[in-house]
């Protein structure tokens, strides 16, 4: 279903079956059934975990149905599912049954799943470059701006005293195969996910809003730098202030090619020689 909601074609084929009220019904019943399959058989099924689950499904695929498009509603969307996928929110209702395998996934990639359908089969908005496979210019795009970020996030993690190389202890083969299968997992989920609704909406929208390319890029990078204060410790301001930085130059890939993939592969390598090779 996540795979489906990238692809054009498939999204094609759901807007010229269904009214938007019955593909917002629909999503909503994709949203909380394959919580019940997993559940059930499991016996973690809690009917307030469903609840909750249900009401972000259909707060997600409704909202276009509901409200009208203004600036207002449209960052009051962006701000639910931002605070949905940074809350504590699936861990609790997915819980993890059994060691090493971390159920919480799954309620993201639903609420991603929504919130792209919603945004692109509902609302009907334009998001350029939005899919799974870069070209070759965005492929070049963003591994321009990766290499012009790589000395300014060596500069700005000294000073921060953010993260120390670390090499791993393994055959060189096996670090190559962490690397690439880390950078896809970056590139088709994380990157994906958060370079549509930073560059492809938010940016795109300031753009517009401040009448200025590079007011837009400043405004969505501090706006995507402080979306990462929670993480491991609020506040986390080194790694929201590296964030920051980081997403200067994930928006002057999108500014560049006017493509969200060019972003995703900037976002992507920055990711992966993080956590391949930091710690």
């Amino acid at each position: 279903m996540y795979v489906a909601t990238v692809l054009e074609s498939a999204r094609a084929w759901l807007q010229a079956r269904f009214r938007p009220a019955a593909l917002a019904l629909g999503m909503t019943v994709s949203g909380i059934v394959p919580y019940c399959v997993y559940a059930v058989p499991a016996h973690t099924f809690s009917p307030a975990s469903f609840g909750m689950l249900a009401l972000v499904a259909a707060a997600i695929s409704f909202w276009f149905v509901l409200l009208p498009r203004r600036p207002v509603s449209d960052l009051a969307f962006l701000a639910l599912v931002a605070g949905v996928l940074i809350s504590p929110l699936f861990p609790a209702i997915y819980g993890q049954p059994w060691p090493r395998v971390p159920l919480a996934f799954a309620g993201q990639l639903m609420c991603t799943r929504l919130a792209f359908l919603a945004v692109l089969s509902i609302a009907r908005m334009k998001v350029k470059g939005f899919g799974f496979l870069p070209s070759r210019r965005e492929w070049a795009v963003g591994f321009v701006h990766f290499a012009l970020f790589v000395p300014v996030g060596i500069l700005l993690g000294v000073r921060l005293h953010f993260g120390v190389f670390h090499l791993k202890p393994l055959p060189w083969w096996n670090i190559l195969l962490i690397a690439a299968g880390t950078f896809l997992g970056m590139l088709w989920v994380v990157a994906l996910r958060e370079e549509f609704f930073f560059r492809g909406l938010l940016q795109a929208w300031l753009e517009r809003w401040l009448a200025s390319g590079w007011r837009g890029l400043v405004a969505a990078s501090l706006l995507f730098g402080l979306m990462h204060l929670p993480f491991h410790a609020f506040p986390n301001w080194r790694f929201a202030i590296l964030a920051a930085a980081a997403g200067m130059f994930y928006g002057r890939a999108y500014m560049t090619a006017r493509s969200v993939r060019a972003a995703m592969v900037t976002h992507a390598l920055v990711n992966t020689v993080w956590r391949v090779f930091f710690s």
